[in-house]
């Protein structure tokens, strides 16, 4: 890699040791990827902000970075955390409370925005064709796909360190080369809601690999619905973007795949792990819900209370729950928790003796077997709301 004079002497020590440290990671992922440059980006967003996902070893580090005076250069966002201030940090046991909140105090200390949200893009909507460095793989796939911005997935030690420095290397989806459909996906049928959008992130996620598609008949689609989608095929395999919308490209040579509703169905009876049909968690906001879900939800509980027998929670950012309010107290007065900075996938669900788990995320319905040893319903949001309210 090339570097600049100045690159050349935060590489070299002459700007602290933290600086440094986060130089040495982004030229040793641009000679890992044989990039040629560090780049300028306008904001990084970082994961690993939980500190049930986190763990000590990696905390050290930060407290470390903390010390040495470390600070961001760019607007850089955070992840979500592992609990709310106002619910779950009331049911969970006090040292995780405390160790999560000495996570936040080292990224306050350098600097970063406290949104503790995986919908970054809902607090300030990036520029087209700007240079990020994200590392949520859900808003990264949003942001190529559906702002049009540039970003490769980083991992979160990448993403820190390009928010310190103010650069990331130029390789991957930073280049227009590397930007272009490989795959053309026909549908056999439309899209009929969100949990058939995050199954076809899922069914492409695992068939496509890294390659980029181009999937026709969602010219329509809400861009609710496109967070669902990309979020899924971020879930299940290495794609970065998705077009859903003709490029101005020849299709005639590239490959071609055929999504039939058998697929589909397929992939939504594999997301769901159990056969019960009494839920213990009703889990709605993975990726964080945005304005219109909330008022949607909120529609669609109508004057029905939640049974006290389920929780149902919806996770979304404190931006939009603020901008939300109205929508938000009716579902909190009819029985629902509306939770901001944390969701159900990164908190101890486990330790609040949650088994079962239903959720209109293909997202979620993915990785909480593992993540929360929790059963899994996925079912559409329509469906989740019913069964939140009657059973």
């Amino acid at each position: 890699m090339h570097l600049t004079k100045e690159e050349e002497r935060i590489y070299d020590g002459e700007f602290c040791w933290a600086n440094q440290v986060c130089m040495k990671i982004l030229v040793r992922l641009g000679e890992l990827f044989k990039a040629k440059k560090l780049i300028p980006i306008s904001s990084s967003h970082v994961s690993g902000v939980s500190y049930k996902t986190l763990g000590d070893a990696p905390t050290e580090f930060l407290e470390a970075l903390a010390k040495a005076n470390a600070k961001v250069k760019v607007k850089s966002t955070l992840n979500p955390q592992s609990l709310d201030c106002n619910f779950l940090c009331k049911r969970l046991p006090s040292d995780l409370y405390e160790k999560q909140m000495n996570v936040l105090n080292c990224f306050e200390k350098m600097g970063f925005t406290s949104s503790l949200t995986c919908t970054p893009y809902y607090l300030e909507k990036p520029k087209k064709d700007v240079h990020l460095a994200w590392a949520e793989s859900s808003a990264v796939v949003y942001a190529n796909s559906v702002l049009g911005a540039w970003t490769n997935r980083e991992g979160g030690p990448s993403a820190l360190a390009a928010a310190i420095i103010g650069k990331t290397p130029d390789y991957g989806m930073h280049q227009a080369e590397n930007r272009q459909p490989k795959v053309l996906v026909k549908l056999e049928k439309p899209l009929l809601d969100d949990v058939e959008f995050g199954a076809l992130g899922i069914f492409l996620g695992k068939i496509l690999k890294d390659e980029i598609p181009i999937i026709q008949g969602l010219e329509k689609a809400s861009k609710d619905n496109l967070k669902q989608l990309g979020a899924a095929l971020a879930t299940a395999g290495m794609t970065n973007m998705f077009y859903h919308k003709l490029p101005r490209i020849k299709t005639e040579k590239i490959e071609k795949i055929s999504v039939q509703t058998s697929d589909l169905k397929r992939t939504i009876e594999k997301l769901t792990t159990t056969s019960t049909k009494t839920p213990d968690l009703i889990f709605v906001g993975c990726p964080h819900c945005s304005l219109n879900e909330i008022r949607q939800i909120a529609k669609l509980i109508g004057s029905r209370k939640i049974r006290k027998e389920t929780e149902f929670w919806v996770c979304t950012s404190r931006h939009i729950k603020e901008k939300a309010i109205k929508h938000v107290k009716k579902i909190e007065r009819n029985g629902g928790h509306v939770l901001t900075d944390t969701c159900a996938v990164v908190t101890w669900t486990e330790k609040l003796g949650i088994k079962t788990i239903m959720t209109n995320s293909a997202k979620t319905a993915h990785y909480v077997p593992t993540l929360n040893k929790a059963q899994t319903i996925l079912a559409p949001l329509k469906e989740c709301i019913k069964k939140a309210c009657e059973g």
